[in-house]
């Protein structure tokens, strides 16, 4: 072959190299969120049988149950393959060229004899689907991007919810065990009044304050027995967080988890719901997705091509280009209008997801400050108060000067309130979990703002 023929045959090497090789049109974004996606999946890259979970400790705090709940969470992990599938199909929406290559040989046969001149070889496109125009192939991999990374949003909302989740299960099981701290030192003190009522029976007193003080007694006696049976129910629950037995040994803890301090005001908190919540994120990046998709759907007016080369023989060589012309217009105008449509519904669900965020922050914030004043005033004043009224009336019954009723009003009333500054401290840290899930940022391991809540 000439100088022509040299020159064709590069041209097809080089046709058949970028076919076989090819490459992925995506906007530099893919390239962060695969990178974010690695790093997001090594907790996962060995199947969970093989994967050796963090053992707690003997006495666990809320840090050592939650770490163990998120590796160990299958809800979280199939919220991370949704997103790796979606951040595969970039590399799908944007691989180019985007059909296959096809490569025909003609062979002329005359009068059963076999013409080696007139042999050709053509290299081009696959027929059954067009070459699509760079542009285009380049769009579809930006609103595969823009899925991709809306899911990727999804897995961060997913891995806060389920952290409020199990940290709202780690509190509301030490609450039980604070509730069952607190009944079991009412028992005592039942106990230390029966014994004073018998005495004071044996001197003289009237029987029916005997009676009345062993009925209080088995009465919370009773209700302690019931407590102790909700425990392994409780304990259950948390193991499945887990992934552990459900009589796997799991205590509560001591007392109730320290205060966690929050990183800013409430004007801050608000400003940081709304630039980081990743349910808004995932909207917001689906509206993006809807914008790019209508960009495509015009896109597809553009018409495709379909180049092609070949050789006849060692003499003839061609090149050409076929286009194709989108002739069903009402079809291509459907799509831009479909498109269209679903970015106009994609934009209002985003508006008001942003009211009802903002709403869910400023209710959370509220019932969070709520619970720190109720906290605090039980803390520091009333439970105090409450715990004279019992010791006064204690020693007013063992002395005469009081009734029995009066010393027992006092001590369910000390239960009473011990209990509901317990409930108080819980809800303000159950408040904080949920501003975490809101926010969408994590508030650091706890510093000891105030101690942990004895009683």
């Amino acid at each position: 072959m000439g100088g022509r023929s040299i020159h064709l045959s590069s041209v097809l090497g080089g046709v058949l190299a970028t076919s076989l090789a090819g490459c992925v049109l995506a906007p530099r974004e893919a390239k962060t969120e695969r990178a974010a996606l690695r790093q997001a999946g090594a907790p996962y890259q060995q199947p969970f049988e093989k994967r050796l979970l963090p053992d707690l400790p003997e006495r666990p705090q809320w840090p050592d149950v939650l770490t163990r709940a998120l590796l160990a969470n299958g809800e979280l992990e199939a919220a991370y393959f949704d997103w790796a599938a979606a951040v595969a199909r970039i590399q799908r929406a944007g691989g180019y060229p985007n059909t296959a290559l096809s490569i025909n040989f003609e062979q002329m046969i005359e009068r059963g004899t076999v013409l080696g001149r007139n042999t050709t070889v053509t290299v081009g496109p696959d027929p059954m689907e067009n070459l699509a125009f760079p542009p285009k192939v380049y769009q579809a991999g930006k609103v595969a991007t823009d899925d991709a990374r809306a899911v990727g949003k999804r897995f961060v909302a997913k891995k806060l919810e389920i952290q409020r989740q199990v940290l709202s299960a780690w509190i509301d099981y030490a609450l039980h065990g604070q509730r069952l701290r607190i009944q079991r030192q009412n028992l005592a003190l039942l106990k230390l009044i029966n014994d004073t009522a018998a005495a004071r029976v044996q001197a003289g007193a009237p029987q029916q304050d005997l009676l009345r003080a062993e009925v209080e007694y088995r009465r919370a006696d009773n209700e302690l027995r019931g407590m102790e049976a909700e425990l392994p129910r409780m304990r259950a629950m948390l193991n499945a967080m887990l992934a552990r037995a459900p009589d796997a040994p799991l205590d509560p803890p001591d007392e109730l988890p320290a205060a966690r301090p929050l990183p800013a005001d409430d004007a801050k908190l608000l400003a940081l719901a709304s630039e980081n919540n990743p349910e808004l994120a995932d909207l917001a990046l689906q509206v993006k997705g809807r914008r790019d998709a209508l960009e495509l759907a015009r896109l597809q007016l553009i018409p495709d091509f379909n180049p092609f080369a070949g050789l006849t023989g060692s003499v003839s060589q061609f090149i050409g280009l076929g286009l194709s012309i989108p002739a069903f217009q009402p079809e291509m105008y459907g799509m831009i209008k479909e498109s269209r449509a679903d970015l106009g519904r994609m934009m209002a669900m985003y508006r008001q997801a942003k009211f009802d965020r903002a709403a869910r922050v400023v209710a959370a914030l509220y019932a969070l400050r709520n619970s720190e004043r109720q906290a605090e005033l039980f803390e520091k004043t009333v439970v105090p108060a409450a715990q004279r009224i019992v010791d006064n009336s204690r020693q007013g019954y063992a002395a005469g000067t009081s009734s029995f009723l009066d010393l027992v009003a006092a001590q369910r009333t000390l239960l009473e309130v011990r209990v509901t500054a317990a409930e108080a401290a819980t809800a303000r840290e159950k408040s904080v979990a949920e501003l975490e899930a809101l926010i969408g940022k994590e508030i650091e391991a706890p510093a000891v703002a105030r101690g942990g809540v004895k009683q």
